[in-house]
């Protein structure tokens, strides 16, 4: 094997690439280092809380959620017609993005934020009604593909039976 297939192979299609890397751990570590240079211990409690947070408490939150979802969008052997597998992402994905936004503006969505007004001169209500329409906006629009994609296969199975008959 060639040297620069095995670069590829291990660092990616190219040399940019590597450097792309090198240089986003640059930076996370000039965060980090400056991040630290505050409140050490403060950030070091955040870190730990924030693992122990996750993995002890939102982990098997959203696991158990994520079996429950599976458990409600498949349907077993029976005497119904054989229906597609709906995929759970179709939850999953909207869920967690909405999850997502919601962690990163909770204290303005829940109004713990006093100073946001002084600080920006902009309103701080309103964003708990985006949050919801943001969500609901995606949940209508993977729901719109669901029914989207359920009746293609739909139509799909009935050209399939209508062929071999």
């Amino acid at each position: 094997m060639s040297a620069p297939t095995a670069f590829r192979r291990r660092y990616g299609a190219s040399p940019l690439h590597l450097l792309l890397v090198l240089a986003s751990f640059a930076l996370a570590v000039y965060a980090g280092l400056r991040l630290l240079q505050g409140d050490t211990l403060g950030v070091a409690v955040w870190f730990v809380g924030a693992a122990l947070l996750h993995d002890l408490v939102l982990l098997p939150l959203y696991s158990v959620t994520d079996r429950a979802a599976q458990a409600l969008f498949t349907r077993g052997p029976g005497p119904t017609p054989p229906v597609p597998r709906v995929s759970v992402n179709y939850v999953r994905v909207p869920a967690f993005v909405s999850g997502v936004l919601l962690l990163v503006w909770w204290p303005l969505v829940l109004r713990r934020v006093e100073h946001y007004t002084a600080a920006t001169a902009l309103p701080a209500g309103g964003f708990l009604g985006r949050w919801l329409l943001i969500t609901a906006a995606l949940f209508a629009a993977s729901a719109v593909i669901l029914v989207v994609r359920t009746r293609r296969w739909s139509r799909a199975q009935r050209q399939a039976r209508s062929a071999t008959k």
